[in-house]
């Protein structure tokens, strides 16, 4: 039966990807931004001596991205990386979060409305942002002050300069949804210490601004209640040199002291958990590991809540990542979340959503139920080049040369 089921799953990925993918197509091509109130007032701009201020704001909805978030930041990034009055660019969130990721249910809404051409749109805008980001010709300040989630720490960290503060909680929560840490979080978490990222991604643990600054995700850490000096110092700079731009950060910045009880404290017993080529494998070091402390039981609880099928899938997503390049690493992300987002193969993204952002019963019944059910084929039909209808994400990379670190 296991098998039967499988050969169904491989055989419908082949057959239907593209009729799945692009059976709307009498959709507009381009987001549509009716739905928002003003594109404008999602992200404002602040002029400033020789610089440009990006601002997320959608604070009642922790500055969640949604299509026109991500087009529109695309467009500024773009027209001030073109104009040489511009020395560098700044970009921070308004309220209590810098950004909470994607909006993923804004994105649930438009596919169960049959919208699913608008919903890819979304990653493709989203993706090429990132690799933009990734490659930008002028210094970039990224102001992680608050919650930065997900995609939003996404559309920061590819930048030169990543700023944190005491209020910063990073995390990676995707496979607590069903879905996959994407936006290059393959590429950023494959390359922290040992198997760090691969605990952060199959957990949904967090960390904060000192983690971070160790870690190096951060380059400079900053006590909140200094921001405003932090900001108004770098509005008054005339520059397009990183070091001056350097400078003035270090000169604000804080001396951070990393907690004993941090998980950059465990990475001996990280390694040694999450080492393995396999999410069975790793709930077994876990359980074995039981004793060391109350980490090990958190770490095995959060695994046994998400979705077995998302865990397998993140899994090799960070361990392919290890060996890519940042385009490389948007294009194996973008192939992942049109197989997400077309039920091709499961819908636990749709009812990892419903279970926590909608209908709030934390009870999602994911499908597959169990790792053992979970089919090669189901996860390699995730990773499969899309097919001949459906194009694959195209990024500069001509002219906009990618990179490895």
């Amino acid at each position: 039966m296991q098998k039967a089921k499988a050969f169904e799953t491989l055989r419908r990925c082949v057959s239907q990807r593209g009729s799945s993918l692009s059976h709307h197509r009498a959709f507009s091509a381009q987001p549509n931004y009716a739905q928002y109130d003003d594109v404008e007032d999602l992200v404002t701009v602040e002029g400033r001596a020789k610089s440009r201020a990006a601002i997320l704001n959608r604070p009642s909805a922790l500055n969640a991205l949604n299509n026109a978030m991500a087009a529109r930041l695309k467009r500024l990034y773009e027209s001030w990386e073109d104009n040489p009055d511009i020395g560098f660019v700044l970009m921070k969130g308004s309220g209590r979060a810098f950004c909470s990721g994607a909006d993923a249910v804004s994105l649930y809404q438009l596919v169960n409305e049959g919208n699913v051409e608008e919903c890819k749109n979304f990653f493709e805008t989203l993706y090429k942002f990132v690799y933009i980001q990734g490659t930008y010709l002028k210094p970039h300040v990224a102001i992680l002050d608050g919650i930065t989630m997900g995609a939003g720490a996404g559309i920061a960290l590819p930048g030169m300069f990543r700023v944190v503060t005491d209020k910063t909680v990073f995390v990676n929560p995707e496979t607590q949804m069903g879905f996959h840490p994407d936006a290059g979080a393959s590429f950023y978490l494959s390359r922290l210490p040992g198997y760090l990222g691969e605990y952060l991604a199959l957990t949904g643990d967090k960390l904060n601004g000192v983690e971070m600054i160790a870690c190096r995700l951060a380059t400079h850490y900053t006590l909140n209640a200094r921001l405003a000096v932090v900001e108004e110092r770098l509005g008054k700079l005339a520059t397009d040199e990183p070091s001056v731009i350097e400078t003035s950060l270090a000169q604000y910045g804080d001396l951070v002291y990393l907690n004993k009880r941090s998980i950059l404290s465990k990475l001996e017993v990280v390694d040694r958990c999450f080492s393995h080529d396999t999410i069975e494998e790793i709930i077994d070091a876990l359980e074995a590991a039981d004793s060391y402390d109350e980490w090990c039981t958190t770490a095995l609880k959060k695994l046994k809540e998400a979705s077995p099928l998302s865990l397998i899938v993140s899994l090799r997503s960070i361990r392919e990542g290890r060996f890519q390049s940042l385009d490389q690493c948007l294009a194996r992300e973008y192939r992942i979340s049109l197989n997400a987002i077309s039920r091709l193969v499961s819908s636990d993204f749709f009812e990892g959503v419903r279970a926590r952002l909608v209908d709030k019963d934390f009870a999602p019944k994911w499908d597959p139920p169990s790792f053992k059910e979970v089919s090669k084929d189901m996860v390699d039909c995730y990773f499969s080049p899309l097919s001949e209808f459906e194009p694959e994400l195209e990024l500069p990379t001509a002219s906009r040369e990618p990179f490895m670190q």
